[in-house]
């Protein structure tokens, strides 16, 4: 049942999508004014009218959606990207994960869910504003507990050890990669995200040095289609190049001059 101070994905007859808050407040759309705390006491999947009888349906918001939503003064990492760097960092329940480069905080949202009550994200970002803006996000979405915020990462990062994966985001991430390596457990996957092909490079250099092995780059394309049964054919746009994501794996010290790359 919906309760008052719920997060509500509200959707439109037409698709268009609003994440609110359930309260006493009206809600106004472009089309018509309405009351949401109707829906109070209500199942998810309700519909409610409004004054003019445009209608609205009352859905139980996902992970996408709180994504989509999140309040934001950086690029983000999208879904597209998102759900390929989960599974390739095997990122789960009870699981600590380590980020750099928290930015406004949509990976490291999709991180905090994963990881569960069990688990732990630990994540730096030299910008104190960046990090306010993520921990409000993380606040909205009952996540922030699941966190552990810290500063600037000078070519190292603290105490950090054995932790199950890491993921890089950030201009120079070859000056990490090593840092990244002690941080990680023997086997244990890196990620990183490299918007342009020179960054891609000069990391490529950087982990050829270490014991990095199973290195890969790779980029993902998404196309949505219009979902008229009478003219079903692609949008007229798509989501093309985002980023570069590689990904690689850290095994013993040494035996790296001995592996294929």
């Amino acid at each position: 049942m919906i309760k008052e101070g719920d997060l509500v994905l509200l959707c439109t007859e037409e698709g268009r999508t609003y994440l609110v808050e359930i309260g006493k407040r009206p809600f106004q759309t472009h089309r018509d004014s309405f009351q949401l705390e109707d829906l109070i006491g209500k199942p998810y999947g309700t519909t409610i009218s409004g004054k003019r009888g445009e209608k609205l349906f009352a859905l139980r918001p996902t992970v996408y959606d709180f994504l989509m939503k999140l309040k934001r003064i950086t690029q983000i990492i999208y879904p597209k990207d998102i759900g390929y760097i989960l599974l390739r960092l095997d990122v789960g329940p009870g699981k600590t994960i380590l980020e750099c480069g928290t930015g406004s905080g949509s990976l490291l949202l999709a991180f905090a869910y994963a990881v569960g009550d069990t688990g732990q994200v630990i994540t730096y970002e030299k910008e104190e504003r960046f990090q306010q803006v993520a921990r409000e996000n993380l606040t909205r979405f009952g996540l922030e507990k699941r966190v552990v915020f810290k500063g600037e990462a000078r070519g190292e990062f603290e105490e950090e050890e054995a932790v199950d994966a890491v993921f890089l985001d950030l201009k120079t991430p070859w000056e990490l990669v090593n840092a990244a390596w002690k941080a990680l457990k023997g086997g244990a996957p890196l990620g990183i995200l490299l918007p342009t092909a020179n960054q891609v490079s000069e990391t490529l250099k950087a982990l050829a040095r270490l014991p990095f092995v199973g290195t890969e780059v790779l980029e993902i394309m998404i196309r949505f289609y219009k979902t008229n049964p009478e003219r079903f054919r692609p949008e007229d746009r798509m989501v093309g190049h985002t980023a570069y994501l590689l990904f690689s794996r850290k095994i013993k010290e040494g035996s790296h001059e001995r592996a294929r790359f």
